[in-house]
């Protein structure tokens, strides 16, 4: 194990009532598709650098 420091964002899916459709629709509803889980990696790989 490593002792350093890391960031870390937990994704999840805000406080909503449920809905149907397509699995890639409600991933990209509540962003937990591939562009949205890149965005939040850069998002916090920015952080670190700073």
């Amino acid at each position: 194990m490593s002792n350093r420091e890391g960031r870390q964002r937990y994704p999840a899916v805000n406080d909503s009532f449920g809905e149907s459709g397509t699995p890639d629709q409600l991933m990209e509803k509540y962003g937990l598709n591939e562009a949205a889980i890149v965005a939040a990696v850069e998002k916090v790989m920015a952080r670190k650098a700073k």
